[in-house]
């Protein structure tokens, strides 16, 4: 009933400027996201359409004239209804009809413009920019607006009018809006310390903006602080687009050396290598990240590849940093890893399986680095107590006897007695399905814990959960290695025996707490995250 009333109310005003077409769309939309949602599209459809119908005198008078009414909607509708006005006049401006009267609303739009500046009309800062951007208004439209004219003296006082206003908005913090204002109409009134400001806050784009306007001194001030601050992309970025290598000759290469820093962490060792093309220094490095993350597996295979023990030989072994304290499964305790591939060896598995409790469940695959491609099937997966880990290879076992390998994990998955732990647990359940469809064990499932659920709040995936709770994070360098191989390394299967069975210390570790929290102020109580799913049901039931 309300809207209905609003509704009606705001219709007779936008009568008064032929926009009542418009107005039924927008009490359907919500202006709370910047992302263009289909909602937002559908009514940006019916606007276009509106626009099209030639309201008089044009597109452009005719927005800016909606512009005034808008604010009268309220902060809930008017800043993305505006957006949506704004963004619609952009197919016009090509269209040759519209040109006459694009110039004619330049001037309206200026005027518009001091009106928000002056607080008479409230719009939001951003609708301001958009405006600025979207009639191209420049000073001699501004100073029209202020004083009839844009005679050189005109433009100065309408310069230093605008002047004052930015000087407010960064005493309000405004700085984003201050610097698209001084650069449109050329307003010195910052040193330095207004770069930093910008910094400080996180307003990249717009210190870069501010740096290039003022020119080359400043822009070297940024990259410098850019490096100081190890933001090494920014800084890249910024000496390839102002041609400044001479003044910053190893940006490049430090920029380089950052992402394949980033790729090792992650474990992303073949995109590491490429992207270090074949480059005997980068390569060099990319070794002695390798040596720092004790992946030594891969130190041989890029040496024996590139030619590089030399390298190896000559650095020191205090030369390689400590790299942080992993944990491993000496300090958890574990008694046994046990890889099976055969049918005899998977039953007396299961059997033992059947008798645990709590068991933690992850599985691991070849990873696929082609955008756009299909994840490769699912190569093992792990099944940890608390004392052994069975890592399990799918691919064998599915092809020796997949009746079988279906009936024995149905054992588990679907039993009611043993809780399983995962993270992101469903996630693999998923691949699971879809690399082995014929089976119906991963289908279907009851008693599953999903411990990331229970850590809403932490962050660097099982690994800083880990860190977290246990005081000690995961390796994760082999992660992306190849699971397809057969042998797998001792250290692939280390690696994929702790990503289970840590599962099953960090519940073991807060169990006994009644309740730990999910996210600030909220606590739940992990019982109520067991789930189940029977077969073809659409989502699952809790216990």
């Amino acid at each position: 009933m309300i809207l209905w009333l609003v509704y009606f109310s705001f219709s007779v005003i936008i009568k008064l400027v032929k926009c009542q077409y418009l107005w039924r769309f927008t009490f359907s939309f919500n202006s709370g996201t910047d992302k263009a949602t289909p909602k937002f599209k559908i009514l940006q459809l019916q606007v276009k359409r509106a626009l099209h119908n030639a309201p008089q005198p044009g597109p452009f008078t005719y927005v800016v004239q909606c512009m005034y009414i808008i604010p009268l909607l309220g902060k809930t509708y008017a800043e993305g209804f505006s957006h949506m006005l704004i963004s619609s006049l952009r197919h016009f401006k090509s269209v040759k009809s519209g040109q006459k009267d694009f110039l004619d609303a330049k001037r309206l739009a200026a005027r518009l413009i001091l009106d928000i500046v002056a607080s008479i009309v409230p719009h939001e800062e951003r609708i301001l920019v958009k405006l600025l951007e979207a009639f191209d208004i420049e000073l001699r439209d501004m100073a029209h607006a202020l004083y009839g004219s844009d005679s050189d003296e005109d433009l100065v006082k309408a310069r230093e009018h605008l002047k004052q206003y930015v000087q407010c908005l960064m005493e309000s913090e405004s700085y984003v809006t201050a610097v698209n204002l001084i650069t449109r109409f050329s307003i010195q009134c910052c040193d330095e310390s207004f770069l930093t400001k910008l910094i400080e806050n996180n307003h990249f784009e717009a210190a870069e903006k501010w740096a290039v306007f003022m020119g080359k001194e400043m822009i070297c001030l940024i990259i410098q602080t850019y490096l100081d601050t190890k933001m090494l992309k920014r800084a890249n970025e910024l000496v390839k687009q102002h041609d400044l290598t001479e003044e910053f000759p190893d940006v490049n290469y430090l920029y380089k050396e950052s992402v394949l820093k980033k790729l090792a962490e992650k474990g992303c060792w073949d995109i590491a290598e490429v992207r270090a093309k074949k480059e005997t220094k980068l390569m060099e490095y990319l070794v002695y990240l390798a040596m720092e993350a004790g992946y030594m597996e891969k130190v041989e295979e890029l040496c024996q590849q590139y030619s590089l023990e030399g390298y190896v030989n000559s650095l020191v072994p205090e030369e390689i940093c400590c790299g942080p304290d992993y944990l491993d499964l000496k300090k958890l305790v574990l008694e046994d890893i046990i890889w099976v591939d055969e049918i005899d060896g998977l039953l007396n598995a299961i059997s033992y399986i059947e008798a645990c409790k709590i068991i933690g469940v992850d599985c691991e695959w070849k990873p696929n680095f082609q955008k756009g491609s299909k994840p490769n099937k699912v190569s093992i997966i792990q099944i940890a107590s608390y004392k052994r880990a069975f890592i399990f290879d799918l691919i064998k076992l599915y092809e020796d006897d997949p009746k079988v390998l279906d009936s024995c994990f149905r054992r588990i998955m679907c039993s009611s007695n043993i809780l399983k732990l995962g993270y992101n647990l469903q996630c693999d359940l998923h691949q699971l399905s879809q690399s082995y469809g014929e089976l119906k064990c991963f289908q279907s499932y009851e008693m599953l814990l999903d411990i990331q659920k229970l850590f809403k709040g932490a962050t660097g995936g099982l690994s800083g959960l880990s860190k977290k709770i246990l005081g000690a994070g995961l390796n994760k360098t082999r992660r992306n290695s190849n699971w397809e191989q057969r042998p797998l390394t001792q250290n692939q299967k280390e690696y994929a025996a702790l990503d289970a069975v840590v599962l099953v210390h960090i519940f073991h570790h807060v169990k006994g707490q009644p309740q730990f929290g999910v996210t600030e102020g909220c606590k739940v109580e992990w019982k109520s995250h067991i789930v189940s799913r029977v077969k073809n049901s659409r989502s699952p039931s809790r216990f």
